[in-house]
C-alpha cells in the first residue's frame, strides 16, 4: 500500500486528506510484502508486565477503598515547580510523573475510584480534583 492524499478545495479554504491505496498488484503477495509496513519490534521480556496486570486488575467495589485510592493518587504531578526568586522565575522543573513506568496504570486506577465515587456511591468528587 502506498500513501496517497486527495484535496478537496472550496472557495476559501483547502482541505487535506490521507488515506493507503492499494497497488496494482494487489492480489500478489511478493508484491504485498514488498509494501506492508515493517514489523513493529516486539519485546521479548517486560519485567514489569506482572506489576501492570496486576494494577490492571484491581477492582473498585468499595466507597472506601475508592476515596483512599483518590486522596492517595496525585490528580497532578507533585513534582512539578517553578523556582522564584524575587518574583521572576528563574527555574521551571517540569511534571516527572510521566517518567515512571507505571504512571498509565496508577492514573487508570484512580480514574476508576474516581468513576466508582460519581457513578456507584453518587458523591461529588470535585474534592479529590
Amino acid at each position: 500500500m502506498m500513501p496517497a492524499f486527495e484535496k478537496h478545495e472550496t472557495a476559501d479554504s483547502a482541505f487535506v486528506s490521507w488515506g493507503w491505496i492499494n497497488p496494482p498488484d494487489a492480489g500478489n503477495d511478493a508484491d504485498a510484502a514488498a509494501h506492508a509496513a515493517p514489523p513493529m519490534p516486539s519485546r521479548s521480556f517486560d519485567l514489569l508486565k506482572p506489576i501492570r496486570q496486576r494494577l490492571d486488575n484491581i477492582k473498585v467495589q468499595d466507597a472506601e477503598f475508592a476515596r483512599f485510592l483518590c486522596k492517595r493518587i496525585p490528580s497532578q504531578c507533585p513534582f512539578e515547580r517553578d523556582i522564584k526568586l524575587f518574583g521572576y522565575t528563574i527555574l521551571h522543573i517540569p511534571p516527572l510523573c510521566k517518567l515512571n513506568p507505571l504512571y498509565d496504570e496508577v492514573v487508570a486506577l484512580r480514574f476508576r475510584a474516581l468513576c466508582y465515587l460519581a457513578d456507584s456511591c453518587g458523591e461529588d468528587v470535585t474534592v479529590y480534583c
